[in-house]
């Protein structure tokens, strides 16, 4: 039993050790930024796909909210048919550095 709970807990440390070692970079997402922008930029704008549904703006959110909120559209717990295509596009990496960018905006 205690064999057992020692991996349990080296293998939590791995997989936190691992998600730490992503930080986001915003100038590295200026490059990543394009696919964002034709909806998130426009004030006021509404996707018509699969209903009609009013675009938040996301600058200025925490990076935390963002991570999260990409997060899981890839995996499927939030369930837009367009973001869960782009996010299921990004790397772990590409969801920190939009994070890190889109966080610094006002």
């Amino acid at each position: 039993m205690k064999k057992m709970f020692a991996i349990v807990c080296l293998m939590s440390t791995i997989q936190v050790a691992v998600a730490a070692d992503v930080i986001g970079n915003a100038k590295a997402a200026e490059n990543k930024v394009a696919m964002c922008i034709g909806c998130h930029a426009i004030p006021g704008y509404k996707a018509v796909f699969p209903e009609v549904y009013q675009v938040p703006m996301i600058g200025g959110q925490s990076a935390g909210y963002i991570d999260s909120a990409l997060k899981a559209y890839r995996k499927g717990d939030r369930k837009h048919p367009s973001m869960r295509g782009i996010a299921a596009s990004l790397s772990d990496q590409d969801i920190a550095d939009l994070a890190a960018y889109y966080s610094q905006q006002k």
